[in-house]
C-alpha cells in the first residue's frame, strides 16, 4: 500500500513538472535559477564605470571641488526574445527583441537605447489584439483617424467598430474629439517593426550575488502583449531573462550634497532615473 502511494505521489509530481514545463516555462527557469545559487544571465558590459567617469568628467565634475564617490553596479531586468514575423513585402524575417521588465517598453535600438512609448499603458489596460489594431491604424494615419477611415482600413461593420472603440475609450487608450480619434498618449510610438536593432552581438554571461532591480512586468505579460500587437504571423521562438548592467555614479558636491546619475554599461549612455524607479 505504501509503495502504491509513493508511485501515485511520484506520478503526480512528474505530471506537475511536465505541465509547468509546457505551460509556464518561465516558472521552470525561475526555479532553476534559484537552485543554481543565485546565478543569472547578464548582458556583457562594453564599458567600465571608470571609462564612463573619465569620458564624462567635464559634464559630471563642474570643478575641482566636485569629487567622485565609488561607483556601484546594479542589474536591470529585460526579456530577450528570439522572434520571427512577416514584413510589409510578406517576407519572413527573424530577429531579437529586448523588452524592459520595469517600464514595460520595447528597446528599438541598442546604440541609443531608444524605446517604444505606449506598450506599458496597453499592458496595464489589458489591451487585446483588436485594440492594438485600432492603435496601429490611428498611428499609420498620422496620429488621428475618423470613424469612416477606421472602418474602411479595418474592413469592419459599424457596430463592431463602435464596440471596439468604446472598449478602447473606457481603457483610456484612445480619446475622441468630434468624429476623430487619437491615441491617448503624448508622442505615442507603438507601430514599430517587431525587432530590436542590435548594433553589436549580444553576449551573455553568468553572474552571482549581485543587486538586481525588481521587475514590474512578468515575461508572460510581455509575451501576451507582443503576440497581440504584432499580428498573427508573429511568433516567439525562445525567451530568456537577461539583465542589463548599469552603473550608479555619484558626485560629491562642495556643500556636502550628492548627485547620482545612472549609466548603461552596454553603450555608455546615461539612463533616465524614471526608468529605475522600483
Amino acid at each position: 500500500m505504501r509503495f502504491l502511494s509513493t508511485l501515485i505521489v511520484l506520478g503526480a509530481l512528474g505530471y506537475g513538472a511536465y505541465y509547468l514545463n509546457n505551460t509556464q516555462p518561465e516558472l521552470k527557469h525561475k526555479a532553476l535559477e534559484m537552485i543554481n545559487t543565485g546565478t543569472f544571465h547578464t548582458l556583457e558590459a562594453r564599458f567600465t564605470a571608470r571609462q564612463i567617469m573619465e569620458k564624462e568628467r567635464l559634464n559630471l565634475l563642474k570643478d575641482t571641488e566636485h569629487r567622485y564617490s565609488d561607483p556601484t553596479l546594479r542589474f536591470h531586468p529585460y526579456l530577450l526574445m528570439e522572434v520571427k514575423f512577416t514584413n510589409k513585402d510578406f517576407q519572413t524575417e527573424e530577429g531579437i527583441i529586448l523588452w524592459d521588465l520595469i517600464d514595460g517598453e520595447m528597446v528599438l535600438d541598442t546604440r541609443n537605447w531608444d524605446k517604444t512609448h505606449g506598450f506599458a499603458d496597453c499592458i496595464n489596460a489589458g489591451a487585446d489584439r483588436y485594440e492594438y489594431k485600432i492603435l496601429t491604424t490611428i498611428a499609420e494615419s498620422g496620429g488621428q483617424a475618423d470613424r469612416q477611415s477606421l472602418m474602411s482600413t479595418l474592413s469592419m461593420e459599424p457596430h463592431l467598430l463602435e464596440a471596439w472603440l468604446d472598449r478602447a475609450r473606457k481603457k483610456k487608450l484612445v480619446v475622441q474629439h468630434g468624429n476623430h480619434y487619437r491615441i491617448h498618449l503624448h508622442d505615442p510610438l507603438v507601430n514599430v517593426r517587431p525587432s530590436t536593432f542590435i548594433a553589436d552581438p549580444l553576449v551573455t554571461k553568468s553572474c552571482k550575488h549581485s543587486e538586481r532591480l525588481n521587475r514590474r512586468y512578468t515575461p508572460s505579460q510581455i509575451k501576451k502583449a507582443a503576440e497581440a500587437a504584432f499580428g498573427s504571423d508573429f511568433a516567439i521562438r525562445t525567451t530568456r531573462d537577461v539583465f542589463l548592467p548599469i552603473y550608479s555614479i555619484t558626485v560629491q558636491n562642495p556643500d556636502g550634497s550628492l548627485h547620482t546619475s545612472h549609466w548603461n554599461a552596454l553603450n555608455g549612455k546615461q539612463i533616465s532615473h524614471a526608468n529605475l524607479i522600483e
